[in-house]
């Protein structure tokens, strides 16, 4: 079958991505108690190599042990397992795909059960439900700190055998903490205007590329904006992504929203228009293209093969992201190139509170929160299965409540039986 899906994909640095659909970061909570990578993880990847997608991206791997975004994350600050990763990193390139890390620094999204006080660029504190302390604002000493730290992570992961990276801007972590207004108050180099803004992010990349070499690819995950009164906007977007073309990277990544505008998380489309479109941030990723030549891929709503092969041939987006998805039809990449499948994913409508036998109002705060909190644990349920040899379980059913209460009780476990680490001799 002929499908733009099956076409190959040459990244500015020369690399070649095997075809058009790639695994976007899902956060798998696998570590083990000194937060470095399990079995679990080797068997969950390797199930994914197998099922055709061109490119596989891991979930959140953390450059500061101090601060992650929940327990349960990979931490990469140093060589000590480099075998663990040099599995991992074999298992993800097992099959077609080509194997990049997330790396990341949650700033303020760090749960109170891994640290109270937390680094942000301003002391802006993340106020839901009690889960997140006031963070201290970043001194000079603490940015160059974080710059290092992702370098470091990045050569790390390369040594393993990853072959590539891809910055987390987006979603309200560090860097995106940064790039927006309403948790970036300061008046230095590091605050105030754009370029200020900016600085941050631009530095990161700079550091990786330093850390990777010209032959790595680098990519970048980016919000089109926070969907926040007063944060980063579409426009700014838009200069940041011609920033990063300049710099150099590889693949940017769109996407949208944070903690506490989760439309990263939701199954709501910010626009009318794309409601008949599936892809949430379709429309801000065609504003995107016409500004760059970078090759942009687009997560989040994509279902149906012609969605997706209407963005690649007339929305000039040119990687086609799957995450939920392929959570519960592991083999639908190759599905949907062969024509075996016209559409992956399954409804998320079960796993919500709303009227009915609760009796409350669907668009309370809390309500919303819970919902968006147990689709995540949903798929993060399914992951679990498969990385214990299972396959998915896409018709059983989960409610909404339980999932939420399974997600803050593993989590406080996770976070109390992580082992002390011995900080590392200055060399």
């Amino acid at each position: 079958m002929t499908t733009p899906l099956r076409q190959p994909l040459t990244l500015p640095n020369g690399t070649t991505l095997p075809n058009r659909l790639g695994k976007s970061a899902m956060t798998e909570a696998m570590a083990d108690k000194s937060d470095n990578p399990t079995q679990r993880h080797i068997t969950l990847y390797r199930r994914w190599a197998a099922g055709g997608l061109g490119l596989q991206v891991t979930g959140n791997v953390m450059v500061d042990r101090r601060y992650l975004e929940r327990p349960g994350n990979v931490v990469v600050e140093d060589e000590r397992d480099l075998a663990g990763l040099t599995a991992w990193a074999d298992a993800a390139r097992s099959g077609s795909a080509r194997a990049w890390v997330q790396i990341s620094h949650p700033g303020r999204q760090c749960p109170m059960v891994v640290n109270a006080h937390p680094l942000s660029p301003s002391a802006e504190k993340l106020r839901m439900l009690g889960l997140f302390g006031k963070p201290r604002e970043m001194t000079p000493d603490d940015i160059h700190d974080a710059i290092r730290r992702y370098g470091e992570t990045a050569r790390i992961l390369r040594k393993a055998g990853f072959d590539g990276v891809q910055i987390h801007g987006a979603h309200g972590y560090l860097i995106s903490q940064f790039l927006s207004p309403i948790t970036n108050r300061r008046t230095d180099e590091w605050g105030g205007t754009l370029e200020n803004r900016a600085r941050f992010l631009r530095a990161v990349v700079a550091a990786t590329r330093t850390a990777v070499g010209a032959d790595c690819p680098i990519g970048v995950k980016l919000n089109s904006a926070d969907f926040q009164k007063g944060g980063f906007t579409l426009d700014e977007c838009k200069q940041v992504a011609r920033w990063l073309q300049k710099d150099g990277i590889d693949l940017l990544e769109i996407s949208g929203g944070t903690y506490e505008e989760m439309s990263f998380a939701t199954a709501t489309p910010q626009r009318d228009s794309t409601r008949t479109r599936e892809a949430f941030f379709l429309d801000y990723a065609r504003e995107i293209r016409a500004e760059v030549d970078i090759p942009l891929m687009v997560t989040g709503g994509f279902r149906s093969r012609a969605a997706m092969e209407q963005a690649l041939t007339e929305d000039g987006i040119d990687m086609i992201g799957l995450a939920r998805p392929i959570c519960v039809h592991p083999d639908g990449a190759a599905a949907l190139i062969s024509g075996q499948a016209e559409r992956i994913g399954i409804s998320e409508d079960g796993l919500t509170l709303g009227r009915g036998s609760w009796g409350i109002n669907a668009q309370n705060w809390l309500i919303n929160l819970v919902n968006t909190v147990a689709r995540v644990e949903y798929y993060v349920w399914q992951m679990d299965r498969m990385a214990a040899g299972q396959e998915p379980a896409p018709r059983a059913s989960r409610n909404a409540l339980v999932l939420m209460l399974g997600y803050l009780g593993k989590s406080t476990v996770r976070a109390l039986r992580r082992k002390p680490r011995a900080r590392r001799r200055a060399t």
